[in-house]
């Protein structure tokens, strides 16, 4: 792979992570992060052992980078995203892509334009128990699919929302508890679904509500639930909360005529198929064990490994010039679902994508 300059942009909580991951990949130096905030950025620079600046526009120029990640507030990911663009800079963002498609759409177009690269970071498309799941799916062996399910019952403080904090905003944040947590496993059963030939997310119904945090202290949901019908008619079904306490795993459910596959966080807690594998014992075998907690309860508990190797496969794909596991319009397709829970809850009526 050839040697890549990296700069983050936005100094965050992710960041961190972030600089964690581009620490651990050959061929990729972080030379620069950008923040408005000096005592942050010093703190930042000074552990990874890199420059900040104020703005991303002094990074791109002082630094040159070929590569930036975004990592500010998802509702500001359009702006140091186009910039990057009309320098010649490839972008990784950070999820979501942008807290609307319409403004998604403006950071693929400039990408487009420019000719760059616009990949998303999705972890749990590099989280090899998920990866399995998706394999099995290619292979054919779920059969016709009947239901793909995401279920992400977790819990945030108030101090999560509290009013110094862009979560939980519509400008910044754009949504809530699907928005911000759920969207990496809406992600990734929309993906595992198509593989298994059900086609896209064709319609959307969904409701949301305010269970957990007072509606003062946040603008959008902490708990939602959705129904989704694929383009051959398979189902799916999603909940996304912040308001279960104390908080636990993440699930996936991944099921059809010929097979299942469960997971918990990274446990497999059931992978049965009609027609079994050799493998089939070494899988459940690698993946069995406790459930870890994730993010269930802390942001900042889950292991940054998937994003190492979504960093790794972005830097891969400009290497050898070839397409992205998770460009733009990839990116878009869990954001796209999103958006149409939060329009259906508003009206009341089924959404068509």
């Amino acid at each position: 792979m050839k040697s890549f300059r990296i700069g983050i942009v936005g100094i965050g909580a992710i960041a961190e992570m972030h600089a964690r991951a581009i620490a651990d990949i050959e061929g990729a130096e972080l030379v620069g992060g950008c923040c408005r905030t000096e005592s942050k950025a010093q703190e930042f620079a000074e552990k990874f052992s890199c420059r900040w600046y104020p703005s991303h526009e002094e990074l791109y120029e002082q630094e040159q980078p070929e590569v930036v990640t975004i990592c500010t507030p998802s509702g500001a990911h359009l702006e140091p995203t186009a910039a990057a663009a009309k320098r010649g800079i490839h972008v990784l963002c950070e999820k979501p892509l942008e807290v609307t498609v319409e403004r998604a759409e403006q950071m693929i177009a400039a990408a487009n334009d420019a000719g760059t690269y616009l990949g998303g970071i999705f972890p749990q498309r590099f989280n090899p128990v998920v990866r399995a799941i998706y394999d099995a799916a290619q292979a054919g062996r779920f059969g016709p699919l009947a239901v793909a399910v995401a279920y992400v019952p977790w819990w945030r403080d108030d101090a999560y929302y509290s009013p110094d904090r862009w979560q939980g905003t519509v400008a910044m944040d754009g949504g809530g508890a699907l928005m911000n947590q759920s969207i990496h496993a809406i992600d990734a059963i929309q993906w595992i679904a198509a593989a298994t030939g059900a086609g896209r997310t064709s319609k959307v119904f969904g409701l949301t509500a305010q269970r957990g945090h007072a509606t003062d202290l946040i603008e959008v949901e902490d708990t939602a639930v959705g129904v989704l019908q694929f383009k051959n008619g398979a189902l799916g079904n999603i909940l996304g909360a912040t308001s279960m306490w104390p908080g636990t795993s993440l699930r996936i459910h991944i099921a059809g005529r010929d097979g299942t596959a469960e997971v918990h966080e990274d446990q497999m807690v059931t992978w049965k198929f009609r027609n079994a594998l050799p493998e089939d014992e070494q899988i459940r075998s690698q993946f069995s064990g406790a459930a870890a907690m994730g993010g269930a309860a802390d942001p900042m508990a889950i292991d940054y490994a998937n994003h190492t190797r979504n960093i790794a496969n972005f830097l891969e794909a400009i290497s050898a010039d070839r397409p992205l596991l998770i460009d733009g319009v990839e990116a878009c397709k869990a954001l796209a679902i999103i958006r149409a829970v939060y329009e259906s809850a508003g009206s009341s009526q089924a959404v068509t994508l």
